[in-house]
């Protein structure tokens, strides 16, 4: 399984949606589901996953796929 696919399972897992609607532009607070439960199931499941320590302004910021995409780019975590 690459990075992205991981990537895209958590989040449909965390949120609890189809891995089709994992897209770069959904955002945090824009459907029901990304509420900040489900941010930090989230942020828990990415750091095991990736087996990383998120930063809090990190954790602040990661309002959409992409910008975890980004975000997890600098803990070197490859796309």
């Amino acid at each position: 399984m690459t990075n992205n696919e991981k990537l895209v399972h958590l989040f449909s897992e965390a949120l609890t949606i189809a891995p089709e609607l994992v897209v770069d532009s959904l955002q945090y607070n824009t459907i029901p589901q990304w509420d900040s439960t489900a941010h930090m199931v989230l942020i828990a499941q990415l750091e095991a996953e990736f087996e990383i320590m998120l930063d809090t302004d990190d954790i602040i910021d990661m309002s959409s796929v992409a910008k975890a995409r980004e975000i997890l780019a600098r803990y070197d975590i490859e796309f």
